[in-house]
């Protein structure tokens, strides 16, 4: 919060001029009211008429600038939450994230973040008000009796002190249990409506339903409790301010009586007691929102505090001598692996040469892939690119060397545009329309309604498994990286794709060091250099 305190500290001081002028509008009729009755001069009535209009305009006013500022500052500040916790989660895939869920990280990015919105509105900011309020009502009364006064303030700190302890001991169990039953329902949905055509055809819908409901109600439950815990609190401040009125009138009539108050101000001091627990009344719940902030806040923290397996990186990074890629003696094993992934391998692949990665499913090939983009680190032995140690470069620097083409290529829900300008942000229609050519995708586009401003939907659901693989080759044709990295292109394809998208390849091949990762024998013919897993 600390960049916005300004708009914060703002908020606070129109919370206090709100609730002020609401206190100045009860206590302000209230004498009105009580000095007409009295029948005197319209011009001794004057001052307080002026009085009602101003604090009930300004009241309405204040209260609109309040809530403008507050949640105009509550909302910058979630936007930058939010940021900073996918810059947090970048460093840490694909390794980092390997045991989460997509729709847990959903959750926290979306639903965490979103229950901070609570931590300035209803935690912090009403007990400072609340603070300012009482000692400004107290200071009034105290003018006309410091019984009244301390009797006030007694009813304040139980409903703002003792009331909201009460009420987050009993929210802290299913504040807890409400964050985390509605990460797992999300979670579940995420994944079902991912793998819908397959709950489907497996006829395992409602077994899913059953799950979503039992998950669903026991969120609903989690909210119950919280729900009833808030009444209660609003229930009981209520009470509170009714037996502050009261206290005020025990206390003021035996001195209207004495003759020690003008009876005149004895509504006066009920209805400013009541209307000052308009500043008490958000604490009942601020600490039971709190336990709902400190969840969630934990869960964002238990992701962001999870160290990255590249843990250290060079400030700058060696300029490559060529696009060579050698192995020596590389070994590497998985956290809590009982066997080795990779053990003793070494290879090269010169600048220019076609280095084939062979072996059966299960020998390792990915996970070679992914030492080599850094997404893991912790191996033994050298890996160099360039004629440098791959330690030696930044991480993002060595993915702007490789070029991926996957067997499973991800295409973002949005345009053919957009899904190549991700490789080349600055290309125009000319470069595209050159890769595309290269890539053999452009007969693809020529039957697309609306060319590269065709909208693909998601995971690229308009096109074939041959499409998909063509976009994925004409978008690393279009980053133009020196080294390539095939892993296994072809795989899912039919004969008539596969033979497509190998001509394709042929061409992004052209010129360029190139790993292709395979499990067919067949591919072994085309290789300068062969490792076999």
């Amino acid at each position: 919060m600390r960049p916005y305190w300004r708009a914060f500290a703002l908020a606070v001081l129109l919370g206090l001029a709100t609730v002020g002028s609401s206190v100045g509008l009860m206590a302000t009729s209230a004498y009105l009211i009580a000095r007409a009755a009295l029948m005197p001069d319209i011009a001794v009535l004057s001052v307080p008429i002026v009085g009602v209009r101003f604090f009930g305009i300004a009241r309405g006013l204040l209260r609109y600038a309040e809530r403008y500022v507050s949640h105009r500052a509550t909302f910058r500040l979630l936007a930058g939450v939010r940021a900073w916790f996918f810059a947090a989660v970048e460093p840490l895939a694909p390794a980092g994230l390997i045991d989460r869920r997509g729709g847990d990280l959903l959750a926290s990015a979306v639903g965490d973040v979103e229950a901070l919105e609570q931590l300035y509105l209803r935690v912090l900011a009403p007990p400072l008000v609340a603070m300012l309020v009482a000692g400004l009502t107290c200071g009034l009364l105290a003018i006309f009796s410091p019984q009244v006064a301390m009797a006030v303030l007694s009813l304040q700190m139980i409903a703002g002190l003792a009331l909201p302890l009460l009420i987050r001991r009993q929210s802290r169990r299913p504040a807890a249990e409400a964050v985390a039953r509605r990460a797992e329902l999300l979670a579940t949905l995420v994944e079902a409506i991912q793998g819908l055509p397959d709950l489907l055809a497996l006829g395992a819908k409602g077994a899913l339903l059953a799950r979503v409901r039992c998950q669903g109600e026991a969120l609903a439950r989690a909210q119950e409790r919280m729900a009833a815990l808030r009444g209660l609190g609003n229930g009981l401040v209520g009470l509170m301010g009714q037996l502050a009125a009261a206290a005020a009138l025990l206390l003021g009539v035996p001195l209207v009586r004495a003759g020690q108050l003008d009876g005149v101000y004895l509504a006066l001091l009920a209805l400013t007691a009541v209307a000052s627990f308009e500043a008490v009344a958000p604490l009942s719940t601020a600490l039971q929102s709190l336990e709902l902030s400190l969840a969630a806040a934990r869960r964002l923290f238990a992701i962001a505090d999870t160290l990255p397996q590249v843990t250290s990186e060079p400030t700058c990074s060696p300029v490559p001598l060529d696009a060579s890629v050698e192995l020596d003696g590389l070994s590497f094993s998985y956290p809590g692996a009982a066997q080795p992934a990779l053990r003793g391998v070494s290879a090269r692949a010169a600048h220019g040469q076609r280095l084939l990665i062979m072996g059966p499913s299960g020998a390792g090939k990915s996970t070679l892939a992914s030492l080599l983009l850094r997404f893991w680190d912790g191996y033994t032995g050298t890996i160099r690119i360039g004629g440098h140690n791959l330690r030696d470069y930044r991480a993002e620097d060595i993915r702007r060397m490789i070029g991926v083409v996957a067997q499973q290529t991800h295409l973002f829900s949005g345009t053919v545009r957009e899904n190549l300008q991700i490789a080349r942000p600055e290309a125009d229609d000319a470069n595209l329309d050159i890769v595309c050519q290269r890539a053999r995708f452009d007969q693809v586009l020529a039957r697309l309604p609306e060319g590269y401003d065709t909208w693909l939907g998601e995971q690229g659901a308009r096109l074939s498994g041959g499409e998909r693989q063509r976009l994925s080759i004409a978008r690393a044709l279009l980053k133009d990286a020196p080294i390539l990295l095939l892993d296994e292109p072809t795989a899912h394809l039919d004969a008539e794709a596969e033979r497509e998208v190998l001509a394709a390849l042929a061409e992004l091949q052209r010129g360029r060091t190139t790993l292709l990762i395979s499990h067919r024998p067949e591919a072994q013919r085309d290789g300068d250099a062969i490792l076999t897993l």
